[in-house]
């Protein structure tokens, strides 16, 4: 299968890196410091969704800004404690792709993203965060913006993500979506191509645009 693409956007926790074991100290730590029980936290969707979201789930109004902004300095101070890892494929993937043929598209903050993004060395020219959009995933604006700021159909985009909040946001922005099995299983994610993860895919950058095929 070979997937043509004038534009790649890439989540980034759980596609292009693994901090799961920082945000489960820093949110466990956060939790503690609120009251918020197990049970709780729990009953709460994490994953593809930006701080902000999860915290309005858990708190009372006039709590949340300043809940969020403790949540992400434990978690931008975690970056350097092992906090975050390359996943598999993701260097040689990058690397084969023009640097305006991508953008990274984060439900993290602007600071925490570029901290995990500098600690593996990946330094996109295009970065979407939870600051640029008034409504995250799995609404399509942090999809739709990226396709506008690569000044590229949303129709020509293909979208990379691990968790079905992003997924749901590639497709409701008219984009084809490509699965990594990295933090759900294989069965829980709806997309166009279910892969591992990077590894499992080459690019190839043509005059037209890149093509994504599966690795034999």
């Amino acid at each position: 299968m070979t997937i043509h693409a004038h534009a790649l956007l890439f989540d980034n926790d759980g596609t292009l890196v693994s901090s799961l074991d920082s945000v489960d100290r820093c949110w466990s730590r956060w939790a503690q410091e609120y009251g918020i029980s197990a049970a709780q936290f729990g009953r709460v969707e994490l994953h593809g969704r930006t701080a902000v979201e999860i915290v309005a789930d858990l708190l009372p109004a006039h709590l949340v800004p300043a809940a969020v902004a403790r949540v992400e300095q434990l978690e931008v101070e975690d970056v350097p404690r092992g906090g975050v890892r390359l996943l598999p494929g993701t260097r040689d993937f990058l690397d084969s792709l023009p640097a305006d043929r991508w953008a990274v598209v984060t439900s993290a903050t602007r600071r925490l993203a570029e901290a995990r993004l500098d600690a593996v060395g990946i330094r996109p020219k295009s970065l979407i965060s939870a600051d640029d959009v008034t409504h995250g995933k799995p609404d399509p604006e942090p999809y739709l913006l990226a396709a506008r700021q690569l000044g590229v159909d949303p129709a020509r985009c293909v979208v990379f993500e691990d968790a079905p909040a992003g997924l749901r946001a590639g497709r409701a922005a008219g984009m084809t979506t490509v699965a990594l099995a990295t933090t759900h299983q294989a069965g829980e994610l709806d997309a166009d191509l279910v892969v591992k993860d990077l590894s499992a895919l080459s690019a190839l950058a043509t005059d037209g645009g890149v093509e994504i095929s599966v690795r034999d």
